[in-house]
Order: C-alpha cells, then sequence, then structure tokens
C-alpha cells in the first residue's frame, strides 16, 4: 500500500534527514517490506534551504565529478553548491542510501524537494 510523507527539514541534520527518507522511499518501514519492489511511497520534503549542516562541512565536504577528459576532475565544495541549488546535497545523499540497481532511479521519481515552504 503506497503512502505519501511530507517532511519539514528544518532544523534537521543532512545524513539523519536523508535516512529517514530513503527508509520511506524504499518502504522498510512497513510490514510488506519486499527488497525486489518498488514501495510506491511518495516522499515531499520542503524547507530543505533550513538542513543543519555540522562541524565544518561548508569549507570540507567536496563533491567531485569527471568531465570524461583527461585532467577533468571538477570540485565544488559544499557552500558553493548550496549558492547554487540547496535540494543537490540532500537529493545526492539520499540518492547514495538506495540500492545501486534499476530501483534507484525509479524510487527517486517518488522524491520531491522543495526549498520553501509548500503552497
Amino acid at each position: 500500500m503506497a503512502k505519501n510523507y511530507t517532511i519539514d527539514a528544518s532544523g534537521k541534520k543532512l545524513g539523519k534527514l536523508a535516512t529517514e527518507i530513503a527508509v520511506c522511499l524504499r518502504g522498510k518501514n512497513s510490514s510488506d517490506f519486499k527488497a525486489y519492489k518498488i514501495s510506491g511511497n511518495k516522499v515531499i520534503v520542503f524547507n530543505t534551504s533550513k538542513i543543519i549542516y555540522s562541524g565544518n562541512k561548508m569549507q570540507e565536504k567536496i563533491y567531485r565529478r569527471h568531465t570524461g577528459y583527461p585532467g577533468g576532475v571538477r570540485e565544488i565544495t559544499l557552500g558553493k553548491i548550496l549558492e547554487i541549488d540547496s535540494n543537490f546535497p540532500l537529493k545526492t545523499a539520499v540518492r547514495d542510501m538506495l540500492p545501486k540497481n534499476t530501483l534507484r532511479d525509479k524510487a527517486m521519481q517518488n522524491l520531491k524537494l522543495y526549498e520553501g515552504e509548500i503552497k
């Protein structure tokens, strides 16, 4: 049975929030959990711009990607990412907590992130 979850992210830490969302998306909090099936649960998260980042993560947490060309490693810190898109750190944290197979993309379609309040 698919459920809808609405989560307020203000004042919550990134990792704990991402864990909570990943459990809801997989359906591990329900009695009819099957590892090979998508639960169909939808998660809506608002106030992602008010997530708490502990320690010196703004300067020390680095996101890396590669362009595909030699010497093409690009690095950007959490602080700069948040200036561009406050949803990105939460989205990547949840994505990395889901299983690395075809179910991940289907589960990520059921996640909606909003920087402010829901209207």
